[in-house]
């Protein structure tokens, strides 16, 4: 089987969304000062492209939470498709996690598959539908964490913003005692240290 991946920008204190994530901040408070390294008319260098290549990589499937596919809560009482507009960049099928069955929303290129039954469900559907191709979990948070204790991320690629948040959304738990990956490359540039880590 492929290597089951995430990337995510992570502030200096642990954070990888800050506080008070809506409509019109769905990255929190100054969450946004996480992912200067790869947004169009940031000044970046080799180091942020190369780990904006590691970022975009094509992969086979992907899993992410109801709150990064968007803002709805509870029953599904809006037409909402996701933040990516008509062709997101997935390119895959993307397997959601939610409390509330939804039928699946098929755009350019990527159809949103909607998950009922937990993690481990959405995550055997990926490997399924990802062959050979590898699966990526995307976020947010708390999709992150449930992937990281079910021990099935082969690769986390943490871009490290020289950002403190104070609070927000961690993929660490507080009073987390194992680390079981070690870093196998590590980039620097001005907005950010990019550090790749494989499971130990």
């Amino acid at each position: 089987m492929a290597d089951t991946t995430c990337h995510m920008s992570i502030s200096l204190d642990g954070f990888v969304a800050g506080p008070d994530q809506r409509r019109d901040q769905p990255l929190g408070r100054r969450g946004g000062e996480l992912h200067t390294w790869h947004m169009p008319g940031a000044d970046v260098g080799e180091a942020d492209r190369t780990a904006a290549g590691w970022l975009m990589r094509p992969r086979g499937a992907y899993v992410m939470g109801r709150n990064m596919f968007g803002p709805v809560r509870g029953a599904w009482d809006e037409d909402w498709q996701g933040w990516w507009g008509a062709e997101p960049p997935y390119h895959a099928p993307v397997f959601v996690l939610t409390h509330h069955p939804h039928d699946p929303i098929a755009l350019e290129g990527t159809t949103f598959h909607f998950v009922t039954d937990g993690f481990d469900a959405a995550y055997a559907q990926a490997v399924e539908a990802a062959g050979d191709g590898g699966v990526d979990i995307a976020g947010g948070a708390s999709t992150v964490r449930q992937a990281l204790a079910a021990g099935v991320v082969d690769e986390l690629t943490l871009d490290i913003a020289p950002v403190l948040l104070g609070s927000g959304e961690r993929i660490f738990e507080d009073g987390a005692e194992a680390f079981g990956f070690e870093p196998v490359e590590v980039l620097h540039s001005p907005l950010t240290t990019h550090v790749r880590y494989r499971r130990r």
